[in-house]
């Protein structure tokens, strides 16, 4: 088995990729070797700034021998390509989500990845952060009593205020529902178990939307999904949610919280890695603040998961296809599956089921600890 930390290329120079880049530099296990972007020059300049030997296009950065492991940050309509042809490079995949824009384009990189022995992820890793691994602990402790239902939303006016180049938030693959859902599915998915069936309903505010800032700032483009979504989730634990996704609402709000036979949790924002978490027990009239234990390094730590597993794993676990890691591409298509699942049932006005479970995946040890080196030489299960 190899030892040593894992060859990683970031493909996609983007926005996110400055927080991807500086948080996945900081861990021994990894070894940034290169990065791509269609805009070469763009590569280049995230090359130099976090000090990564090979900067050019895909192809280039997928016949580099010493990349082992490709995290993929293009926009979501590349996903599933770029995927595949890391894949067909016999490249490990992290992809950012969703991990492909359609459920039938995720079940083809499923199956290759498999069938090639490699391993796929995908985001949110978020849920590995300690504000909610704390969050997860506390329900499985039962501090809540039995989990019975949840209520999330996330509301605001949208990311063109910020974003200097907004428009394919506003494209298939992306809008509210598949742009923050995922962390607040996966946060769910992690808490409660695989979702069951889904209704949902959904609206679309305005045709076209401005730019706000930089360079593009006053271009209009167009809406091409809803921006206001309201889904109903029950999950095969009997378990229910309520879940709010939207771009429309003047009054920006973040709300997290499960029910149980005996208190109610207030969830961290599930697009962050740190707290606070608080609990309401049944017949208290104030909420106490429960311990968050845990790494909030960033994003990164589902990509750090799978470059341990990697080393983890021998040659015949491989060649089966096995993972355990836990931003799983499983995870991810079921999330994936679970949104889809939600848009349908907003345009045909019914419950939608799921097609298949999932056990969802299993909490970090306290002391998981992301700056120690396990890879060189012997590996030590974390």
């Amino acid at each position: 088995m190899t030892a040593g930390p894992v060859g990683v290329a970031v493909i996609g120079a983007g926005v996110i990729s400055a927080e991807y880049l500086r948080t996945l530099g900081t861990f021994p296990d990894i070894r940034l070797v290169a990065v791509a972007d269609i805009a070469p020059e763009r590569a280049a300049a995230a090359a130099r700034t976090h000090g990564i030997p090979l900067a050019g296009d895909v192809p280039a950065v997928l016949d580099e021998p010493d990349v082992e492991l490709v995290v993929n940050l293009t926009v979501p309509a590349a996903h599933a390509r770029v995927a595949a042809a890391a894949l067909r490079a016999g490249k490990h995949v992290y992809g950012e989500k969703p991990l492909t824009p359609t459920p039938n384009e995720a079940e083809k990189l499923v199956a290759e990845a498999s069938e090639r022995g490699l391993l796929l992820g995908g985001a949110p890793d978020t849920f590995l952060g300690a504000g909610l691994q704390s969050a997860i602990r506390a329900v499985r402790a039962g501090r809540i009593g039995r989990p019975v239902a949840a209520t999330t939303a996330v509301q605001s006016l949208g990311p063109e205020s910020w974003h200097p180049d907004p428009a394919f938030f506003y494209q298939p693959g992306a809008g509210p529902l598949f742009d923050l859902g995922p962390y607040y599915l996966t946060a769910l998915v992690a808490l409660f178990g695989s979702v069951a069936r889904v209704a949902a309903t959904a609206a679309r505010a305005r045709e076209h939307r401005t730019v706000g800032s930089g360079p593009k700032a006053g271009q209009s483009f167009p809406v091409d999904v809803p921006t206001h979504v309201s889904a109903l989730l029950e999950f095969a634990s009997g378990a229910s949610a309520n879940s709010t996704f939207s771009f429309d609402s003047s009054h920006p709000r973040i709300r997290f919280e499960v029910i149980g036979t005996e208190g109610t949790l207030a969830v961290p924002d599930p697009n962050t890695f740190r707290g606070p978490l608080r609990l309401r027990a049944n017949g208290s009239d104030e909420w106490h603040d429960l311990p968050v234990r845990g790494r909030t390094d960033g994003r990164g730590l589902g990509v750090l998961d799978m470059a341990r597993t990697i080393r983890a794993q021998d040659e015949a676990a491989l060649t089966g296809g096995l993972s355990t890691h836990r931003a799983s591409g499983a995870l991810a298509f079921h999330v994936l599956q679970t949104m889809t699942a939600i848009t349908q049932s907003a345009a045909v006005g019914a419950f939608v089921p799921l097609p298949a479970q999932l056990v969802p995946p299993a909490p970090l040890p306290e002391d998981w600890d992301p700056t120690a080196a396990t890879l060189d030489g012997g590996w030590e299960r974390l």
